[in-house]
């Protein structure tokens, strides 16, 4: 299906970030929801939330209908990789604005991709 769109996909680098919000799983719970709900988007089961020992950070992951919310966290470097990709095109929201507030970051960078287009 050349040509044909299957939705899109943003992917945020946040930098700056508070080192503590990084490894606080309910924080990151909270951002999940956040964008869960600015989306309007459908969890399947519940998230998956890994978290690594010593300076490590948490890796989190929602399946959802639409397909995936991903984060992984660098508290020792202050640095967070965020993948939301969503089976059907969608107004996204602010969100830069959203991981500044919950991850308190200085930097973030949003990057959105048309997902079937060849």
């Amino acid at each position: 299906m050349s040509g044909a769109s299957h939705g899109q996909e943003w992917l945020v680098d946040a930098s700056g970030c508070d080192a503590a919000s990084l490894k606080d799983a309910r924080a990151l719970a909270a951002l999940f929801e956040e964008l869960v709900v600015a989306l309007q988007l459908h969890v399947l089961g519940t998230p998956q939330w890994h978290t690594f020992g010593g300076p490590g950070g948490i890796t989190g992951l929602a399946m959802l209908s639409e397909s995936h919310l991903a984060i992984h966290t660098f508290p020792e470097h202050r640095y967070a990789a965020l993948s939301l990709y969503s089976c059907t095109t969608r107004a996204p929201p602010d969100l830069e604005g959203i991981v500044r507030r919950h991850l308190g970051c200085e930097r973030v960078f949003v990057r959105t991709f048309s997902r079937g287009e060849t």
